[in-house]
């Protein structure tokens, strides 16, 4: 197996996963993998290159399949699937091959703000349990830093 270097889809503060404020996240039921705290508005990228699996109707989250089975969803806040204003901009479609650092989806973090929903934004490798998670990094990121490493 070979290792996979997955990105932070969004520039801000690189969390564990134990301390996203969301017991199914924080508690590793979605899967293993880390969070990052928004510093600002942007585009959130690809994590890892593969299939854009599913892109959210809402454009609120997102998952991707990669080379070697690794399946990972990038969820913009907490909560936001309730978002009836938007915030969210779809860049890419659901189906396409994207390429890690590819933006994806365009986000207003102060509409999530204004609207009340936590922005911390969970990198979930789904099935952790096929594909061990390590290196999970800390500390200020930029879109497209590395943020932690799957076994693929």
């Amino acid at each position: 197996m070979s290792k996979i270097q997955v990105l932070a889809p969004i520039a801000g503060q690189a969390i564990p996963m134990s301390q996203v404020p969301d017991e199914v996240f924080a508690e590793g039921m979605a899967g293993e993998g880390a969070a990052v705290v928004p510093s600002g508005s942007g585009e959130a990228v690809a994590p890892i290159s593969g299939t854009l699996a599913k892109l959210f109707e809402g454009g609120h989250a997102f998952g991707i399949a990669a080379a070697g089975g690794v399946e990972l969803i990038v969820h913009l806040g907490l909560d936001t699937i309730e978002m009836e204003d938007g915030g969210f901009e779809k860049l890419a479609t659901q189906g396409d091959e994207v390429e890690a650092g590819q933006p994806i989806v365009r986000f207003d973090l102060e509409a999530i703000n204004a609207a009340g929903y936590e922005p911390t934004t969970p990198v979930v490798v789904t099935n952790s349990d096929e594909h061990a998670v390590t290196g999970q990094q800390t500390g200020e990121v930029g879109a497209g830093d590395p943020l932690f490493e799957v076994e693929g």
